[in-house]
């Protein structure tokens, strides 16, 4: 059915509903960027001073001016996130936002070399290098704490209209709920399909598609829900999206398009939009493993003495080898034995197999998220705390060294857990290399059933990029070391 195709339209009273929807006078609006920017630029300062005082600390005999080099910092900082967009709430999402501060911290290391000379300060190029890289990890951690914070203040985000037919709306609204780091708050929805709608999502019906107009003014941000590519529904799309509004975005819902390998073209008088798999590029492949060879090597001679430590406590725990490779589905289908520190006993699966038969509840957590949340094969002590940290995964550095796995990229599961996803995500799975840490681990980890993991695997061999591997580098910091979702 084409939007607006009905006639029965339900005449709405805008104004009442524009109200209860929670759309922001311009003055609302208003206030609410300045909490935003007052919290950004605040996170900001402190990363730079964090950057500086630790700079001073752990580099005491250095030349460099750290006051004028402070300055120079701040200074040029506020300007540049201001014009890349950093302190806005919406426009970019956290893993665009990660590339622009890696590009920031590039820029402003390049404008501090060439500003303190003129102030006759001396530079250090070592310094300059540590600070700029401090300043980019610190300030994404702080931008996090702010963004966590303004969100549950209720600050962080842009008045969104959705509008189009009702269950595309409803399924957008759905997605933007579920990721408010986006910064997109859906708080209506505008379509002439007025009983649909009732139906289809709790979000409140604004007006019909002949009234959206009125709504200038009071919504920041309108989403043209299209149903798919079809030339019809982008005809009906491109339409609607000539309304008032500041910012219209077109959106296809369906989740087949790589929405971070997308890049528009000039095609003379017509638009094009080129799709970019990064991850099938030969040269990417390349890059990321080179990347995974720079950090898994000094990373497994740092933490060689940690195991070698937490193998002698798991022999102690229970006779028997300390290792073990459990066999799970590599690239490309292969056999790949991934290296792990024992968390469990000998008897592993034999105590699986009598707990499953034994509890109905087990049996059905098992066969949703083929984990359990109270494993009797686990040992107890050591297991546990192993299995919380992730510690035992630290022997597949050795996988990666041999160019088994990589860093970052999709678990490798084994055989059984493979076979509850369907055939063509199986294939498509397995054409990448698999991963230490992965979307999954950082956003649901054991949390997330099989159907939550098929989604967040297909965003990242979709819109791989290096920038989003930082980013999920990054991440798995803080989930690792708060035991996020462990089980």
């Amino acid at each position: 059915m084409r939007w607006g195709a009905t006639s029965a339209t339900v005449p709405l009273d805008w104004s009442k509903r524009a109200s209860s929807a929670g759309l922001r006078r311009p003055l609302q609006a208003s206030r609410r960027r300045v909490a935003v920017i007052a919290a950004l630029v605040t996170s900001d300062y402190l990363a730079t001073a964090l950057a500086i005082a630790t700079g001073e600390i752990l580099l005491p005999s250095s030349s460099w001016a750290w006051p004028e080099a402070a300055f120079a910092l701040f200074a040029v900082l506020l300007p540049l996130h201001a014009y890349l967009g950093l302190y806005s709430c919406w426009g970019s999402c956290p893993i665009e936002r990660l590339r622009l501060r890696a590009l920031s911290a590039l820029g402003l290391g390049a404008v501090t070399f060439i500003a303190l000379p003129a102030w006759h300060a001396p530079v250090d190029i070592a310094a300059l290098g540590m600070v700029a890289a401090l300043l980019f990890v610190v300030g994404h951690y702080l931008e996090s704490l702010a963004r966590l914070a303004l969100m549950r203040a209720g600050l962080w985000g842009a008045s969104t209209i959705l509008i189009g037919s009702p269950d595309k709306c409803a399924q957008m609204g759905r997605m933007l709920l579920a990721h408010p780091k986006l910064g997109l708050k859906p708080i209506g929805i505008v379509t002439d399909q007025a009983e649909d709608a009732r139906s289809e999502t709790t979000l409140p019906l604004l007006c019909g598609l002949t009234e959206a107009h009125r709504l200038t003014g009071l919504a920041e941000v309108a989403i043209v829900a299209a149903s798919d590519l079809s030339e019809s529904d982008m005809t009906e799309a491109l339409r609607l999206s000539r309304l008032p509004f500041p910012h219209v975005i077109v959106a296809e819902s369906g989740g087949g398009i790589p929405n971070l390998g997308l890049h528009s073209r000039n095609l003379g008088a017509a638009a094009g939009l080129e799709l970019r798999f990064n991850l099938f590029r030969r040269g990417n492949l390349l890059l990321k493993r080179l990347i995974d060879l720079a950090i898994a090597l000094p990373v497994a001679l740092a933490a060689a003495p940690l195991v070698i430590i937490l193998a002698a406590a798991v022999k102690i725990a229970d006779p028997g080898p300390a290792f073990y490779r459990q066999r799970r589905v590599g690239r490309d289908g292969s056999v790949l034995d991934v290296l792990k520190l024992r968390t469990m006993y000998g008897n592993a699966e034999e105590r699986l197999r009598e707990h499953l038969q034994s509890d109905p509840r087990a049996a059905a957590e098992w066969a949703r998220f083929f984990k359990l949340s109270d494993d009797p094969r686990v040992l107890p002590g050591i297991g546990n705390v192993l299995r919380r940290s992730s510690l035992d995964e630290l022997p597949q550095l050795w996988n990666i060294l041999r160019g088994e796995m990589s860093i970052v990229g999709p678990r490798p599961f084994p055989a059984y857990h493979m076979s509850g996803f369907d055939p063509d995500f199986q294939v498509l799975r397995v054409s990448v290399p698999p991963g230490l840490t992965g979307l999954w681990q950082v956003s649901s980890r054991s949390g997330g059933d099989l159907a939550v993991q098929k989604e967040q695997d297909l965003f990242y061999i979709r819109n791989w990029s290096i920038w989003l591997d930082l980013y999920i580098l990054l991440e798995t910091v803080p989930a690792v070391l708060t035991a996020r979702g462990a089980k």
